[in-house]
């Protein structure tokens, strides 16, 4: 017999358990903060309960079936040398059509909203960033300000933000998991992407791909923060910091994992479609060139 106490102690881990487990969705994309993630968020829980309204039935009708014919049921009905039932047959497959059917569309509906080219309703302006994917550091490029960062993502809270994006070097993904994503970034190619950060707050940002050595350390916060303050920390990065001009961002591509973000207070107007048009040679990438794979410089700035 199981005491009062064992009964508390088992529910008290019982709910522990489930806190942590929930806690674990904490900053990933079931704890969205972005109209987009809180469409894929939506598309995961609607395609999670068709397939329960399938499974839950089927594992119930298994411990049925089991508990009807079991040995001492003398009310079952055993048929050894059933073969056909048409019934049972327009049964079994319908299951499995409407699961597809279903599926599906949701699949088609959910293609069309979260298409990562098509822009967000919004009255605010639309922010432009290009995003460089390099061995093993992200660069930010801000056209219309005319500056850049590596590794830090400073956004406009609650209004869009256009990324054009490629790769320097091999492929590779960009992923912010509460704001949307992961979308596949490619040398010789720009991707699109539009996302919003719907009120400020730091979000955490990595590379979904492996791309070498540094992988594991390719990461970024993007902060969303208040218009204001966007503009003045605009204003502070071209008060600081070196210019990245063609020099400067060939010793960028060199493979290495920044120990801290940085900045540059202005950007050559046509660096990035000079690097999706490959007038700028690609990087060598990890494992070619520089010595072979194994390299890991830490950048000193």
């Amino acid at each position: 017999m199981v005491s009062s106490s064992n009964r508390r102690t088992a529910r008290l881990a019982g709910i522990l358990l489930l806190a942590a487990a929930l806690a674990g969705c904490s900053g990933g994309p079931l704890d969205p903060h972005g109209p987009i993630a809180a469409q894929q968020r939506q598309l995961i829980f609607n395609a999670l309960a068709v397939m329960l309204a399938i499974v839950i039935p089927t594992i119930a009708a298994a411990v049925g079936f089991a508990w009807w014919f079991r040995e001492t049921n003398p009310r079952a009905k055993r048929r050894p040398d059933f073969v056909y039932s048409g019934r049972v047959e327009i049964v079994m497959w319908s299951i499995p059509v409407l699961t597809v059917t279903f599926l599906g569309g949701l699949i088609w509906t959910g293609s069309y909203n979260l298409d990562p080219y098509r822009p967000l309703p919004s009255d605010r302006p639309v922010t432009e960033v290009q995003v460089v994917a390099l061995d093993w550091k992200w660069l930010f490029i801000y056209p219309e300000q005319g500056v850049a960062s590596v590794n830090e993502l400073v956004l406009p809270a609650g209004a869009p933000v256009h990324f054009s994006m490629t790769s320097a070097s091999v492929l590779n993904t960009f992923w912010i998991p509460q704001l949307g994503g992961m979308i596949y970034v490619m040398n010789g190619m720009v991707t699109q992407l539009n996302l919003q950060a719907d009120h400020p707050g730091a979000f955490y940002g990595r590379s979904g791909h492996f791309s070498g050595d540094g992988f594991s350390d390719m990461r970024f916060t993007a902060r969303a923060v208040p218009g204001e303050e966007f503009a003045r920390w605009v204003e502070a990065v071209r008060g600081t910091g070196a210019a990245l001009d063609r020099p400067a961002y060939a010793e960028l591509t060199k493979q290495n994992v920044p120990d801290r973000p940085f900045t540059y207070r202005s950007v050559a107007p046509d660096l990035f479609a000079s690097v999706t048009t490959q007038r700028i040679p690609p990087a060598d990438g990890p494992g070619s060139g520089r010595g072979g794979p194994g390299i890991m410089e830490k950048a000193e700035r």
